[in-house]
């Protein structure tokens, strides 16, 4: 008799397994969310899984996922469920990767025509194993969807692409209309936060996409709540504008479960507008920031009033 293991079916995060468990605190008014369950949430859901697709909606546990998928917005999450990295705030599984869906790049095209998208975003797991960290993976995805649905406008959330060499130029070849790759926290606070990242090379990455193609949008977020300074907010906004970004995103970080890094507080909906108005003085085009603020959040609103603030400033150029 063979047994066969579920690893799904295995704790989620065994690899936090050793982190001492944290206080959850308790979230303030201005957080709260009202659950899913709409009908346009249902539609969405359905088309979800008739694709055996992921999202990082479901995976991450975003706290818009109502509100998203009740519009039929949501963001797809390609190769798989499972990332190679433990980020001590993600809620997405760690370990051992499957082998990649070739069929996937058409899935999630279909799938995006099917609900109608105006504007797709694409995002995936940290690859390590992959030779090119998924970057042709990327590539044949937009493929799809361009052809699936030539009028949506395609934005990707990438991982670092770290030690890849090449990859960025096969992702950056295939033209998304936005690049989107999250710095996530301040630098003083990777080591505790994303110990598999490195900030400057993030940073790098952002600005070498605008130096092969200045026509891609660029666009980076992160969370605050961790421990940073607003000095470091400020310094991080100046590093991101040296490196040509267009549009950046600050949210309130989460603490998914107490394994998970704490929350060391809850930042004010006016402080939020205060780091939105200093982010517009530093010249983006583009700020989304408030304690729901999330990279996907709002996406296709936030692409077109993007494009009109790049036609108005050339304009005015």
């Amino acid at each position: 008799m063979v047994t066969v293991i579920d690893t799904r079916e295995r704790p989620r995060h065994p690899e936090k397994a050793h982190r001492p468990e944290t206080e959850v605190l308790r979230k303030p008014d201005w957080i709260r969310v009202k659950a899913p369950g709409s009908a346009g949430w249902s539609k969405t859901a359905g088309i979800v899984k008739e694709h055996g697709l992921v999202t990082v909606c479901e995976e991450a546990g975003c706290p818009n996922i109502g509100e998203c998928w009740e519009k039929k917005h949501a963001t797809f999450m390609i190769m798989g469920d499972t990332c190679t990295r433990a980020c001590a705030f993600c809620n997405v599984r760690t370990g051992l990767p499957d082998a990649l869906d070739r069929d996937e790049p058409q899935k999630v095209a279909d799938s995006i025509a099917k609900l109608g998208l105006s504007h797709a975003v694409i995002t995936s797991v940290d690859r390590d194993d992959l030779a090119d960290g998924g970057a042709e993976h990327f590539a044949r995805t937009i493929a799809a969807i361009r052809k699936a649905s030539p009028s949506t406008t395609i934005e990707i959330l990438t991982p670092d692409f770290l030690r890849k060499d090449g990859a960025l130029e096969v992702v950056v070849a295939a033209r998304p209309d936005v690049f989107n790759h999250n710095l996530e926290t301040v630098p003083s606070r990777y080591l505790s936060v994303r110990p598999g990242a490195r900030y400057f090379h993030s940073l790098r990455l952002l600005q070498k996409v605008k130096e092969l193609d200045p026509s891609i949008f660029t666009k980076s977020g992160i969370m605050v709540g961790l421990g940073e300074e607003r000095p470091e907010v400020l310094q991080l906004m100046d590093d991101l504008r040296s490196a040509d970004v267009d549009f950046i995103t600050i949210g309130q970080y989460l603490q998914p479960t107490r394994k998970h890094h704490k929350v060391e507080r809850f930042v004010t909906p006016d402080e939020f507008k205060a780091y939105e108005t200093v982010a517009y003085a530093k010249g983006f085009l583009m700020v989304s920031a408030s304690p729901l603020t999330r990279s996907s959040h709002h996406a296709g609103d936030d692409f077109e009033k993007l494009r009109a603030n790049r036609a108005a400033r050339l304009g005015r150029a």
